[in-house]
């Protein structure tokens, strides 16, 4: 077992690959929902590259791709894909986020 295997770093990730489970999700929440689109997140000092997929509602998924991952990801998927530093991230998906804030607040309100 290595040091970042401790931290649940795949060793997949680590080679600038996708996890086979981590993709595994990415498909079948794609198939799952309705007008995704994907935006690729930069390799930053604590995370590879990692990938928000967002439905048409807002609702949206993240996980770790890595650089080869990242570059299959339009043919993987059969969806758009964008480049998260350029063009930022969709509105609808911060509007689906303070919904769910909301319902979370009223939900502890009840209890």
């Amino acid at each position: 077992m290595g040091f970042l295997d401790l931290f649940g770093h795949s060793g997949a990730a680590r080679r600038g690959e996708a996890d086979p489970a981590d993709m595994a999700h990415l498909v079948a929440w794609t198939r799952n929902h309705y007008g995704v689109e994907a935006f690729v997140e930069p390799r930053t000092t604590v995370t590879d590259v990692t990938v928000a997929l967002v439905a048409h509602d807002g609702e949206w998924t993240r996980r770790v791709v890595g650089e080869r991952g990242a570059q299959r990801l339009s043919g993987a998927l059969g969806v758009p894909v964008y480049d998260a530093r350029r063009v930022g991230y969709p509105q609808r998906m911060r509007d689906y986020e303070a919904r769910r804030r909301v319902l979370e607040r009223r939900a502890a309100a009840l209890t």
